[in-house]
């Protein structure tokens, strides 16, 4: 067993997904790439412990396995061929091109139907009782 098959450690710190977990839903990896995955998955299951606690309690082991996937995914394909553009245009002449990056930095985050599946940032109805007894 590898380190990166290792099984996720108890202690509140581990990754919410392995390596090879990120290779059965994307590519194989070169040990570069593994490298660099294991620190970004240790990094996107911290950065949502951090940020919605509540949420990380609530949810599921496989929903946040496919999450922390996901928002690694979109981390490493920055810088590759034509992975993670939002935008495209070209002219023929005089030879144009422009391209735009939805996540040029390589930052770590949710989409909108990923915060759903966490409960996060959904309207929730209450009711306060202002009449007393």
């Amino acid at each position: 067993m590898t380190d990166e098959e290792a099984p996720a450690e108890t202690d509140g710190t581990a990754a919410f997904a392995q390596v090879s977990d990120l290779a059965d839903r994307w590519h194989a990896l070169t040990d570069a790439e593994t490298t660099k995955a294991k620190v970004l998955l240790e990094d996107a299951s911290q950065k949502l412990r951090d940020d919605y606690p509540d949420a990380v309690a609530a949810a599921s082991p496989m929903t946040l396995k496919r999450i922390v996937c996901a928002m690694v995914k979109r981390a490493m394909t920055v810088g590759d061929d034509m992975a993670g553009i939002s935008q495209h245009s070209e002219t023929d002449g005089p030879f144009n091109a422009s391209f735009t990056y939805s996540n040029p930095d390589g930052d770590l985050y949710l989409t909108k139907s990923e915060k759903k599946s966490l409960g996060v940032g959904v309207q929730k109805a209450f009711h306060i009782d202002l009449g007393g007894e």
